[in-house]
């Protein structure tokens, strides 16, 4: 009886762990799912704003305590309008353009320019690994964004026929996923700073709803009515994207963080556009090119070794310190 109470015990431990990436990977599906029928703006602030509502509830709930100065609510706009207003809206246009599971991937590259961000305003230092992991990143991300006949083109010796247009430019999917991962990026940076201020969970929640206003305000603009066009399986897919994909989400990353899995969770971000592609295939029927795959297993292999270079490099140094022949004196 102990061995199966301790074994139901882990298996709800590793569900609760995944969690937030299964629903973070899904939500991009259930977002891609409603776009047909709305503005890419007015779902960002369907899942923004009572998102940050129910943060909200819950930090009350829990009594933690609210800003406490202009310092701190100054920290929160800038975190809602860089990681709230830019990310979310870049990410819905971006997801109107392309593919749920591959804009997950861009969005998850996101550890590549934070680890730059991070060795140059906090002088980290990202090591071999972490050098190999940023190389990684480049290449899959172009491999996934940029026009398969390029690299074909390459391959064969030709000269690249390019179509720099802005419009183009404007219309790309990939482009406007990048976007939003250097602002969630910037946003993570940002993150230290807002903490010494406020307390975290709190500044999520007020930040979900600050940063919603603006794109509310767009998505007003663009159409008075927004959501006249949305049936009933549309409401579900934005329940679903702005409860657990966001509330849920955060609620439990929050938790597990409090609880000192913070090396778990991050080694654990490559889950969500896993999630994200299997459900974009089984749900919405998308597929990928061969060289976009590539670019996936490139862009994933580089988070991994971002987010876990330190790791890695104890294991390497341990696994060395066994191999590694004694030095005999004579």
């Amino acid at each position: 009886m102990q061995i199966e109470s301790k074994t139901n015990s882990n298996i709800r431990s590793g569900l609760t762990l995944i969690a937030p990436f299964f629903l973070w990977g899904t939500a991009m599906v259930a977002m891609k799912g409603v776009l047909a029928d709305t503005t890419p703006f007015f779902v960002a602030t369907v899942r923004l704003i009572p998102a940050g509502i129910l943060v909200l509830l819950w930090a009350m709930v829990q009594k933690r305590p609210q800003p406490q100065d202009w310092q701190g609510w100054g920290w929160i706009i800038l975190f809602a309008l860089v990681d709230g207003t830019l990310f979310q809206g870049f990410l819905a246009q971006g997801l109107e353009r392309t593919g749920a599971g591959l804009g997950s991937v861009i969005i998850d590259s996101q550890p590549i320019a934070v680890a730059l961000l991070s060795s140059w305003l906090f002088k980290e230092v990202i090591g071999g690994l972490g050098w190999l992991g940023l190389l990684l990143g480049v290449g899959g991300i172009s491999l996934i964004g940029l026009p398969d006949e390029w690299f074909y083109q390459l391959w064969h010796l030709q000269s690249l026929t390019i179509n720099w247009s802005g419009p183009a430019l404007v219309e790309s999917g990939e482009l406007w996923m990048l976007l939003a991962s250097l602002s969630m990026a910037v946003g993570t940076v940002l993150i230290p700073f807002v903490s010494r201020r406020v307390d975290p969970v709190v500044a999520t929640g007020w930040h979900m709803i600050i940063g919603g206003l603006p794109l509310l305000a767009i998505a007003l603009v663009e159409d008075p009515q927004p959501w006249r066009n949305i049936d009933l399986w549309g409401w579900g897919n934005l329940a679903y994207a702005t409860v657990f994909g966001s509330a849920i989400a955060y609620g439990i990353f929050f938790y597990l963080a409090s609880r000192g899995n913070l090396t778990s969770l991050s080694s654990l971000t490559f889950l969500t556009p896993i999630f994200a592609l299997s459900f974009g295939n089984l749900i919405l029927g998308e597929q990928l090119s061969a060289l976009q795959w590539l670019g996936v297993a490139f862009t994933l292999v580089s988070i991994y070794l971002i987010n876990q270079r330190e790791q890695l490099k104890i294991q390497l140094r341990a696994m060395w310190g066994l191999v590694r022949k004694p030095v005999v004196n004579d």
